[in-house]
């Protein structure tokens, strides 16, 4: 019989979402490597949190060659995270305390030992031969166009047996579906039903703009130069970035699809979809295009805010332009998550400042319009882990080593225990990365016990984001300033309320508008400034909220 999530069918509409990487969650068998078994021990945490939803990251069977990001069978558990039966346990475990299950769907690609390339590779005549974008090469055998890979080198693979290339937007080993094949869509929806009628409550769209690529594989033109979008989509080092990629993804024809895909989930009761837009300088466009009309998907993240920039006119500029472009869409925020350097190392200037940083950060996020997304380890404000290259796991930090460093530094295991070894995340005597020793003494146990620790003050600020039902989904008007100050208003039935954030090194004022009248100062967590005289007086890195008067 199948399981059927339940309850507000707009749930996820201002949604708090924990994510988890469940190889460095927990490990519950002591081969190294987390587990799902560790993520249904660790449910009571994420609990008292105050989340709503927690986002796994794949836990497919595959051989690993990315991380899992590789997938060889969209419908089995990889033995290395358990069994099935361990993910409906904890599944089952997580809604009994409340907590919405969202799982990351890779299905831009999959591995190349996964049955549907290994039979497409064979020959031009199977059954599958168009399940993947072939292309014959130019008369010189060189590629047919000039794409890239993310990962590095052109973005073709030549193959053998077939004398055609196959594109591949990442690693080789991760060839690209091609889904103008309306066999292939049907065959993925297929295994996205597998795991609705499992009971799962949402998905998170890994490179959703990637599914189609241009039928008449044109080039993509050269990058201008003078576009302010380098380095979103790829570090500078990777020439990656150098292109205008206006072939190679977000084509026309993805809103149909997502249209079908949409479909499907509204067939089940209260599930959500959260697409990841990598998309340079048109991302706010594309997010547009892919949450509008109430058809396609309920929310998207982009990367503008995952950057280096924390400051108020980054942050205003971001959110503004999203609430121009997308009319009736809607948005996950989030600082940190599992490709990018960790935002407190990002935004904090010296060691000092990062337990202020990380929890100025969460307050900024909570009280923004949309969704929040936070990554796991964020709530203890773990740094990025500074790795040898040897440590190194993730094959694109390998293979643009030591210009990009790549993703492990915010991959190491969750600190769980400060005293033990691996700092309780596994018994085994030596983890798949390794957990330093500055991020072992931020540990869950050793800030539970602190008040003032950055792990009680995510728990606080979460509760006051929940105390205010003007914070899940009200409207939000800015205010300007002509300081480095984010000043801005949200604003539900008969409350409103005034958020000014400081997030510079200085001192500052904020002068009220004419005609605006602070009715009390809130104790937001953190949030030191007070208010007199149509001022609002705040130190470095501080924060105010009042409620104003009708």
């Amino acid at each position: 019989m199948a399981l059927q999530a339940s309850g507000n069918a707009d749930w996820w509409r201002g949604a708090v979402v924990y994510q988890v990487y469940p190889r460095s969650f927990q490990d519950t068998n002591g081969d190294g490597l987390g587990d799902l078994k560790g993520v249904t021990r660790r449910l009571p945490y994420i609990a008292s949190l105050g989340v709503d939803a927690i986002w796994l990251s794949p836990f497919f069977k595959s051989p690993m060659a990315d991380m899992g990001y590789d997938v060889s069978d969209y419908c089995e558990v990889d033995p290395i995270f358990g069994t099935l039966a361990d993910f409906d346990e904890m599944m089952t475990a997580a809604h009994s305390l409340g907590i919405k299950v969202i799982i990351d769907q890779v299905i831009s690609h999959t591995s190349d030992v996964h049955p549907w390339f290994v039979e497409s590779r064979s020959s031009r005549t199977n059954s599958k031969a168009d399940w993947y974008v072939w292309a014959d090469p130019k008369p010189d055998g060189t590629a047919p166009n000039n794409w890239l890979s993310i990962f590095g080198g052109p973005g073709w693979e030549w193959d053998g047996v077939r004398r055609q290339y196959y594109q591949h937007n990442f690693l080789t080993s991760q060839p690209d579906l091609n889904f103008h094949s309306k066999e292939v869509q049907d065959a993925l929806l297929e295994t996205v039903k597998f795991w609705l009628d499992r009971g799962v409550d949402g998905f998170r769209l890994d490179t959703v703009n990637y599914y189609f690529c241009d039928k008449l594989l044109r080039s993509n033109p050269p990058h201008e130069p003078d576009t302010s979008d380098a380095g979103l989509d790829a570090p500078d080092s990777n020439p990656y970035g150098m292109q205008n990629h206006l072939y190679d993804k977000t084509q026309p024809e993805n809103i149909g699809f997502l249209q079908r895909f949409r479909a499907l989930l509204d067939r089940y009761e209260s599930r959500a979809t959260i697409g990841e837009v990598g998309d340079g300088a048109r991302s706010l466009k594309t997010v547009a295009a892919y949450t509008t009309g109430g058809d396609k998907l309920h929310m998207c993240y982009t990367f503008d805010l995952l950057g280096p920039d924390f400051t108020a006119a980054h942050i205003r500029n971001c959110v503004d332009a999203f609430i121009k472009a997308v009319a009736d869409g809607w948005v996950c925020w989030a600082f940190s998550n599992h490709d990018v350097n960790r935002h407190v190392s990002r935004f904090a200037k010296t060691e000092a400042e990062r337990s202020v940083i990380a929890k100025l950060a969460i307050s900024v996020l909570a009280a923004l319009r949309g969704s929040i997304c936070l990554y796991q380890g964020e709530e203890l404000g773990l740094p990025e882990a500074e790795l040898a290259f040897e440590d190194l796991r993730d094959p694109y930090g390998i293979r643009f080593w030591p210009a990009f460093k790549g993703r492990d530094g915010c991959r190491t295991p969750m600190p769980w225990e400060a005293a033990k070894a691996h700092a309780g995340f596994t018994s085994a005597a030596k983890s798949w990365l390794p957990v330093p020793y500055e991020q072992a003494a931020l540990s869950v146990d050793t800030q539970e016990a602190d008040a003032a620790s950055v792990l009680n003050h995510y728990r606080q600020t979460l509760a006051f984001r929940k105390s205010h039902p003007a914070l899940v989904d009200s409207d939000m008007e800015f205010i300007g300033t002509n300081q480095d100050l984010l000043a801005f208003t949200r604003r539900k039935g008969g409350e409103t309320l005034l958020f000014v954030f400081n997030l510079t090194r200085q001192p500052a004022e904020f002068a009220l508008p004419v005609g605006m009248t602070i009715g009390e100062r809130l104790e937001m967590p953190g949030a030191g400034a007070v208010a007199a005289a149509g001022l609002v007086k705040l130190a470095a890195l501080d924060a105010f909220c009042g409620r104003i008067l009708a």
